[in-house]
């Protein structure tokens, strides 16, 4: 029996913490095309009643799955991905930002098992419902 097929609920199975900087979210900007200019410019995001520029969310998302990725080894194993965006990444221009990730199993299945992922940024949870759903067998 593999280590992926011995899972037990409540198991944390991987952690890490991602430091994101400015020149993170212009590369991001860059790959994936959204220019909006709060995630870049402190007078345009104070314009709009944001406490400063924010990570894009689809980053935050993605560096959340990497952890799980890097765990099994093979992201072809990621059956399912959903969150739901609770609150923002707020990205200092000279500190930049840490997001932490805890990735623990929710549930185990026949072939399958659901990780939760507690997804945060200083004291506040940024995704809710973080859930992925990892082939086992």
């Amino acid at each position: 029996m593999s280590a992926l097929e011995s899972l037990t609920v409540g198991d944390i199975v991987a952690e890490r913490t991602v430091h994101v900087t400015r020149e993170a979210l212009v590369r991001y900007a860059g790959a994936s095309g959204d220019f909006n200019p709060i995630h870049y410019r402190d007078d345009i995001a104070a314009a709009v009643g944001l406490p400063g520029v924010l990570a894009h969310g689809m980053l935050t998302m993605g560096l959340a799955v990497q952890t799980i990725v890097s765990w099994l080894g093979d992201s072809g194993r990621v059956l399912e991905y959903g969150v739901r965006f609770t609150r923002p990444v707020v990205v200092d221009p000279e500190t930049g930002a840490q997001v932490t990730v805890v990735a623990k199993v929710g549930a185990v299945d026949e072939g399958a098992a659901r990780i939760d992922l507690t997804v945060s940024h200083g004291d506040s949870t940024v995704l809710g419902k973080a859930q992925v759903r990892v082939r086992t067998a």
